[in-house]
């Protein structure tokens, strides 16, 4: 089945993928591992031309069918910056694939075109978190060459904190 599964770079412009991106990104906030509650209204109606207006920002879509009509997975990628290598690196924000197509390493198939993308930015890196309970994607990232970040094993692995601002 994963054969027909059809990675490609989103175009936010093109109403299909942008419907895609809301409905996949939504499902995936609703899944506990998203935080088991979905995207407000706010956020459905201005997440695409947001992330639009970011040129820093790129997403990745897998399809099901080759004209777009079965949205089965979703990347959002932030570009940011490592000054120890003065170069862009990619952190990989959200990754989702809808649960009846898990399994099918239709997530392999996006991060790869998702390392495309960020060679062809001159990235030195990707970044991503992942929550520790959630086995299958762990496996995922470390299958595709993702390991815990440290600088210096005596020092220990980074975490990963946050702090809300409003």
């Amino acid at each position: 089945m994963t054969n027909a599964i059809r990675a490609v770079r989103a175009d936010y412009a093109n109403p299909v993928h942008a419907a895609a991106l809301v409905m996949l990104l939504d499902a995936y906030a609703s899944d506990p591992m998203g935080g088991g509650e979905g995207l407000s209204d706010f956020a459905k109606a201005q997440l695409v031309p947001s992330l639009a207006a970011r040129p820093q920002a790129f997403s990745v879509l897998a399809f099901a069918s080759e004209d777009d009509s079965v949205p089965v997975g979703l990347i959002n990628c932030i570009e940011g910056f490592s000054t120890f290598a003065c170069k862009p690196l990619v952190n990989v924000h959200d990754v989702a694939v809808l649960p009846g197509y898990r399994g099918q390493r239709i997530g392999e198939k996006m991060l790869a075109l998702v390392e495309q993308i960020a060679i062809e930015r001159g990235a030195c890196k990707l970044t991503l978190e992942v929550l520790s309970g959630n086995g299958g994607a762990v496996k995922l990232y470390e299958r595709v060459g993702f390991a815990y970040y440290e600088l210096d094993p005596a020092m220990g692995q980074a975490g990963f904190m946050q702090k809300w601002l409003a």
